[in-house]
């Protein structure tokens, strides 16, 4: 039976991805050898490293534009440290928005580094929107935001203009929707949401930001040597990186993100339609600030859980349930999943 898998990550790859990975696995580039048995340092896995990182800079359209992309780990949490230990001035002062669990774990370790203020909460309403009309001070050394929220299901439709750096967690929407990418100067996504396997993590960085924060950097906490080392300061993730990059290249082949953000577009149209008109569903997130990435989203009549389980169950459909933290339901509706299987959603919904 086909599955349909709304897993909120690690989460749905392309199936041709999936393919072509597990064939490089047992046998890379007719090698006779394994992906995952070759040396990090050989021609062949450069050449990987090297294209991942020339397709994130194409696919964002920043390539000869000053930026960097590199392939890191540790996952979009060690990000929350590294990026204070960046662009943090000794003395300075960092500023975040909190929009959920994953902003306010930034926020935490920053603290860790030195000064560090939030300028607006969704919190008072269980993180359900975005806060709006706050302003960041000009003398803040870099302000953070999170682009989607992928336990609660709101996501930032327009961002705000920063007088100071502008940092953005991507990790649930990354290569989902056109945007400005210059606009931003520090980049970061845990892979295992939007864009390959867990166990890599992008960041992508104006390189003219760094080195100027004062502070003794620990090694693998330096972006510039990152940098400098090309994402092998020490042995990368290999089976992810290389999947990420069969990734990239199969957003490229399918049109580009323009292309990925129409269906998404319609994928989301589809499913927020049955949830406003069906009256056995609430949605969770406000209205103007929903995700078209995770759809959150509770039963009217919680009498219609077991049978409503039981349905999706039925069809096919897995990874529906929300996060622990919230409860209710969460279809996280990302680019690899295909129209048929939000149908099917639907179809079930109607159903109760």
């Amino acid at each position: 039976m086909k599955k349909h898998n709304f897993s909120a990550g690690p989460s749905i790859l392309p199936q041709e991805v999936i393919k072509q990975a597990a064939a490089a696995v047992l046998n890379f580039n007719n090698s006779g050898l394994s992906l995952i048995e070759i040396s990090h340092r050989s021609a062949p896995f450069v050449d990987v490293m090297d294209k991942a990182r020339k397709l994130v800079l194409e696919l964002m359209g920043l390539e000869n534009k000053g930026y960097s992309a590199i392939f890191l780990q540790g996952g979009a949490s060690l990000q929350f440290l590294m990026v204070p230990y960046n662009l943090l001035k000794v003395n300075g002062k960092a500023t975040y928005l909190d929009t959920g669990t994953w902003a306010s774990g930034a926020i935490k370790e920053s603290k860790y580094v030195g000064t560090t203020e939030v300028l607006a909460s969704s919190k008072d309403k269980g993180y359900n929107y975005i806060p709006k009309n706050f302003e960041i001070p000009t003398d803040a050394d870099y302000f953070h935001c999170t682009s989607n929220n992928t336990i609660f299901g709101t996501q930032i439709k327009e961002f705000p203009v920063s007088p100071t750096l502008m940092v953005c967690d991507m990790s649930s929407d990354i290569f989902s929707r056109e945007l400005d990418f210059s606009k931003f100067d520090l980049i970061y996504a845990g892979a295992q949401k939007n864009m390959g396997p867990a166990g890599t993590t992008l960041v992508v960085v104006k390189d003219e930001i760094l080195g100027k924060s004062g502070r003794t950097i620990p090694s693998m906490l330096d972006y510039q040597i990152q940098i400098a080392k090309e994402s092998m300061y020490n042995t990368p993730s290999v089976f992810a990186v290389y999947t990420s990059m069969l990734t990239l290249q199969w957003i490229k082949d399918m049109g580009g993100i323009a292309a990925i953000e129409k269906i998404n577009n319609e994928k989301a149209r589809i499913l927020y339609a049955e949830i406003d008109s069906n009256p056995n569903f609430i949605g969770f997130a406000a209205k103007e600030d929903r995700s078209f990435m995770n759809v959150t989203f509770n039963l009217a009549d919680e009498s219609k859980k077991e049978r409503f389980d039981s349905l999706w169950k039925a069809a096919g459909i897995e990874g529906l349930k929300g996060h622990r933290s919230v409860g209710g339901y969460r279809a996280s509706i990302y680019n690899a999943l295909p129209l048929e299987s939000v149908q099917v959603l639907v179809d079930v919904m109607k159903q109760l």
